[in-house]
């Protein structure tokens, strides 16, 4: 193999542009040219390829986002769109492929492995959702992201002593509120994976009202509820002063944390490595601070599982 390219594709999320930086550098490494493709499977489609050298990717370690950008492709999921793909790398003269994104990139990736493409997954996303691996690229940063911003919040609700709900990402996944919420001693952390009974939420509201308690975190996955909606609820049957804010996008950009930049760089490096062992169809992880990879296809079949433990814990300690 002696030309590879690489992508970033589906939502951005800090630490993807580390990644980039260790696989152009790790191949350059090891005498290998290495292709970007821009705006994911949509400029693989377009032909929007350019070689990086070195100094391509020089000053970005530390900047959020991604340098290649990103976007969505419906045309790819169909099997033209693919073979379009596949015509540009051939053209190009690229051999394979390293993929950075989350399940619907994972899936893209691994349709060109059935079309007989080497490709290698990198998961990049900030809602910790990849089964495979403990950690996803991003998941670390946009966590500190809500920490921050949920310790400034905290402050306007004990001056005002209100009610603040706060609305995090997590469509499918509750991972960035589960330890968010842990992180900051909510009172209530709403996830997708459980069924909440909003009655027995109330009940703790008002029961800890009824003891002196002066102000309340409850923290939402967007999966769980609107956290408008829950908000109102909350305010019209505890009558206590309620608030909601939605930190939306903010949860996605700024600079990576150094967790971040170091597992983008062992991700990326591990990606190159892979290809260049005769590999295809795997994704790159860590599971107890080792690298490890499993078959993308088997990853892509597991669904992801909150960790049941420290749900309870995070119950056990908002008493």
């Amino acid at each position: 193999m002696k030309r590879i390219g690489v992508l970033t594709s589906g939502g951005d999320s800090p630490g993807m542009n580390a990644a980039i930086r260790a696989v152009v550098r790790k191949a350059i490494f090891h005498g290998l040219e290495v292709y970007g493709i821009y705006y994911g499977y949509a400029g693989l489609i377009n032909g929007d390829i350019e070689k990086l050298e070195l100094g391509s990717v020089g000053d970005i370690i530390h900047r959020g986002g991604t340098k290649l950008y990103t976007a969505r492709c419906e045309e790819f999921k169909t099997i033209e769109g693919q073979k379009q793909g596949i015509e540009q790398l051939k053209k190009f003269g690229i051999e394979g492929l390293i993929v950075i994104g989350g399940d619907g990139s994972f899936r893209g990736a691994e349709k060109l492995v059935e079309h007989g493409y080497p490709t290698i997954g990198v998961p990049g996303t900030i809602d910790n959702d990849i089964p495979g691996t403990d950690y996803t690229i991003g998941f670390d940063t946009a966590l500190n992201t809500i920490i921050d911003a949920i310790d400034k919040i905290r402050d306007t609700a004990t001056s005002h002593e209100r009610t603040y709900v706060i609305e995090v990402m997590g469509r499918d996944a509750g991972d960035l509120a589960l330890w968010s919420g842990l992180a900051d001693g909510a009172e209530t952390i709403m996830v997708p994976e459980v069924d909440d009974d909003m009655e027995d939420i109330i009940k703790r509201l008002k029961r800890g009202h009824d003891r002196g308690k002066k102000h309340s975190i409850i923290v939402v996955a967007e999966g769980a509820g609107s956290g408008v909606d829950i908000g109102k609820e909350i305010q019209e049957k505890t009558e206590l002063e309620t608030r909601v804010t939605v930190l939306g996008h903010i949860q996605r950009g700024g600079s990576p944390t150094a967790q971040d930049r170091v597992l983008a760089s062992r991700l990326g490096a591990k990606a190159v490595e892979l290809l260049l062992e005769g590999e295809a169809g795997k994704m790159v992880g860590i599971e107890k601070n080792e690298l490890v990879s499993h078959n993308i296809d088997e990853a892509l079949s597991r669904q992801h599982a909150l960790d049941e433990k420290m749900y309870k814990l995070s119950q056990e300690l908002s008493i």
